[in-house]
């Protein structure tokens, strides 16, 4: 999440929630909210355990869900070594990673963070999608933050899959792996900027289980056939929300309706939106904490 990915029109807070920001604003209470305790929470985590049952799967599945590392800007390769200590103690079967991996420009791969990746422990692998950030540090857009726009971007993109893969993950866009014989997972190209299909990314599953792992849950509402789960991140849980208001911010056309946790696609698919782990726009969250996803999947 971005300055520049704030809420369209169609989802700015109501004229409640503005008058009370205006007040909070007048009372000088939104210094304090930008103080020392949010900055404190957004370097904090915690896991998040759920077990639900998957159709199609045969066998137990131990999945764990990373998402927004957003490594680059205010996440650092000591965030990203504790975040991987926390998932390897959980003992997956399977790591997905759910977009904005990265968050600055760089023209070499960013070999921090992909030391940290390579660590992870699952024995079916770790797979993952690319995120609305991770194509400005392709140099698909420019903005103050990420310099100029990039006329070899795509070539950038294929680059950094390249190095991801060198450090055992696999980035998938628009594909998929069968993992198990009853299991089939695939990832989607981001929303914003690239070109998703779900469909491509789910052919050949057949009668197996299926994981979609797309980075914007706002792909929810326009899916064509049923997914066994899929998972989500990109809104961090709107980062900041306060008691009784929620989020005050959800990058969404839908509003707070997919900010996070279980929620419900089209078909009834259902669908967890992680409120990840890293942040943006400011280094800040309050009563959001950045979570790791451990889902334990059982046969239905």
């Amino acid at each position: 999440m971005r300055v520049s990915d704030l809420p369209k029109p169609s989802t700015v807070p109501n004229s409640s929630r503005r008058r009370f920001l205006r007040g909070l604003l007048g009372s000088g209470a939104a210094l304090g909210l930008l103080g020392g305790a949010t900055v404190a929470q957004s370097y904090l985590h915690g896991v998040t355990r759920h077990t639900r049952t998957l159709p199609g799967l045969q066998a137990p599945l131990r999945l764990a869900f990373l998402t927004d590392l957003h490594y680059g800007l205010f996440m650092h390769e000591n965030n990203v070594q504790q975040w991987i200590e926390a998932t390897n103690a959980e003992r997956p079967d399977v790591v997905l990673l759910g977009g904005d991996l990265m968050d600055y420009r760089t023209d070499g791969p960013p070999t921090p963070l992909l030391r940290q990746l390579e660590r992870l422990q699952a024995p079916l692998g770790v797979y993952g999608v690319w995120g609305n950030h991770d194509y400005g540090s392709f140099g698909y857009y420019g903005n103050r933050h990420y310099g100029s726009k990039r006329p070899d971007w795509q070539n950038r993109r294929e680059e950094l899959r390249v190095a991801f893969a060198g450090a055992g993950v696999t980035l998938l866009r628009n594909e998929g792996r069968t993992l198990r014989a009853d299991l089939h997972i695939g990832g989607v190209d981001d929303l914003w900027h690239g070109q998703p299909d779900a469909a491509a990314a789910l052919a050949g599953a057949g009668s197996r289980a299926t994981l979609l792992v797309t980075h914007n849950p706002d792909l929810l509402p326009d899916l064509l056939a049923p997914v066994g789960l899929v998972l989500c991140g990109h809104t961090h849980g709107g980062q900041v929300r306060l008691p009784l208001l929620g989020a005050l911010m959800v990058p969404s056309r839908y509003g707070q309706k997919y900010a996070m946790g279980w929620v419900a696609g089209a078909h009834e698919t259902p669908a967890y939106v992680s409120r990840g782990l890293g942040v943006s726009g400011l280094p800040v969250r309050n009563l959001c904490t950045p979570e790791i996803t451990m889902l334990t999947l059982n046969p239905a």
